[in-house]
């Protein structure tokens, strides 16, 4: 899998966030970041669900952390923001069209999962704090 704008836009949020003292909201942040605003509002929506960010109702409301930066994973991000865990190799979307028929047991099936082991633990050991 790919990672989308959705993560892309994700980790740009999270980063000014990060450096306000103050919640921020949607359009504020859309303005800032020159990302559309409706879009935007779904991914803020979607790490706030997965208790990422906190979010504010209110004349001062908007986002913010809904915990230290050192404390969020890279990999929860992603899910969060792309609806899913990142996957290097995903079989399961091509498995009528498997060129031996046989997935989860080819040759190259023991890689793929070790790969996959390997993405999936330096994701999950990596803090958003790390990379801004």
């Amino acid at each position: 899998m790919l990672l989308t704008r959705a993560s892309e836009y994700a980790l740009l949020s999270l980063d000014v966030l990060r450096k306000s003292d103050n919640p921020l909201g949607a359009e504020q942040l859309a303005t800032e970041l020159s990302i559309p605003k409706s879009f935007l509002a779904k991914i803020l929506q979607s790490l706030a669900k997965q208790g990422i960010l906190e979010s504010r109702k209110g004349a001062h409301g908007g986002f913010i952390l809904a915990k230290p930066a050192e404390e969020i994973s890279v990999n929860s991000i992603i899910f969060a923001a792309e609806g899913k865990s990142p996957a290097v190799f995903d079989c399961t979307s091509y498995s009528a069209s498997c060129p031996n028929g046989s997935i989860g047991t080819c040759a190259i099936s023991p890689f793929l999962a070790n790969f996959q082991t390997k993405i999936d633990d330096f994701l999950n050991d990596l803090m958003l704090s790390d990379i801004i």
